[in-house]
């Protein structure tokens, strides 16, 4: 098992700075995902550790030796693309084998380290898959051939980019925890690049967000999620309701009602309630709960529960709940300390 560990590194297209001045330390045998919105460095981080991008300066190290300057060949690292990058022409078990015919392993060794791959990642039926070309295969099967190819080298680093996010959600949920299974029987260091947040919170023991090519947060997806650094990962993580405020000792005031409020920010400020920290009660709510007066606008059926849109004031706040409810006068229940709250500088 190897650490992965970024030192300083900064990457620039033109004026443009994709990464500025990452450090960051990837734990051995650990699951480690990148997250952010597009545009934010994760993709660029991932091939900089690759080898498939240089860097203008920094050091990037495998258990300690430097790898900045090798080619990828030399680093011993494995990539899954988000496009699957299967070749057409050859069969499954062709594709799966490429690697190891460039290291001329003997034969017999190909045919049983392949076998082993296409079964570790659950295939299916693997003598009958591998004859197959990848477009006579579903999206689901495709991604678990792109897998198998990259576990079959028994790679020093796994790099996974945004690798299920051309499935349908339902093969993606799936997909998810086989993937996450998988890491942990091999134990292969592993970095996931994705936009997803539920699916980095799901499957990493760790969790790194950035933002406009630097690091913000990293964390467990418990620490991000539940104490976020910054207004950033407050708002990017979960549902977040943005409403500009004034916090005073005791309170912060938005939308002409006040909240009960221990913090230290005072002054004008951004206050970030997620959408499924709040509660919705009727009008006759008790004074002694913290909450907000407004009026329902819209509910919408999401499967697993409702959003409800709320106005207060000039705001429209989402709030989360099992039950239906009818337009017409509510009160958001606001827990004290989920109300979070940022300088609005």
């Amino acid at each position: 098992m190897v650490r992965v560990t970024v030192e300083s590194v900064t990457k620039r297209y033109g004026a443009v700075e994709a990464l500025r001045s990452v450090s960051l330390d990837f734990d051995a045998g650990r699951l480690t995902a990148i997250l952010g919105p597009s545009g934010c460095g994760k993709t660029t981080l991932l091939r900089a550790i690759a080898g498939f991008v240089s860097v203008d300066e920094g050091t990037i190290r495998l258990d300690g030796a430097d790898v900045t300057g090798l080619p990828p060949p030399q680093r011993g690292t494995a990539m899954v693309f988000q496009s699957y990058a299967l070749w057409p022409h050859m069969t499954v078990f062709d594709n799966v084998a490429y690697g190891l015919r460039l290291r001329r392993a003997p034969a017999p060794e190909i045919d049983r380290r392949v076998r082993e791959a296409l079964a570790l990642v659950e295939i299916g039926d693997v003598e009958a898959i591998a004859r197959r070309k990848p477009g006579a295969l579903s999206g689901g099967q495709q991604q678990r051939v792109a897998l198998a190819r990259a576990i079959v080298v028994e790679p020093r680093v796994l790099l996974l980019d945004e690798p299920l996010s051309n499935l349908d959600a339902k093969i993606r949920q799936r997909l998810r925890v086989e993937v996450r299974r998988l890491q942990r029987r091999v134990g292969t260091t592993t970095i996931y690049v994705t936009h997803d947040q539920e699916e980095a919170l799901a499957i990493a023991d760790r969790v790194v967000l950035m933002n406009r090519g630097a690091v913000v947060q990293a964390g467990t997806p418990e620490e991000v999620y539940l104490a976020p650094a910054t207004e950033f990962v407050a708002d990017f993580l979960g549902v977040g309701n943005r409403v500009d405020g004034r916090a005073e000792a005791g309170a912060v005031h938005l939308e002409g009602q006040r909240l009960p409020y221990a913090g230290p920010a005072r002054g004008a400020v951004h206050v970030i309630l997620r959408s499924s920290d709040l509660g919705l009660a009727p009008s006759t709510a008790p004074a002694d709960v913290p909450r907000l007066a407004g009026r329902l606008e819209e509910s919408l059926f999401l499967g697993a529960y409702y959003r409800h849109y709320v106005r207060v004031g000039g705001s429209v706040l989402m709030v989360d709940g099992p039950a239906p409810a009818a337009p017409g006068p509510v009160t958001v229940t606001v827990p004290p300390d989920r109300v979070r709250v940022y300088p609005a500088a």
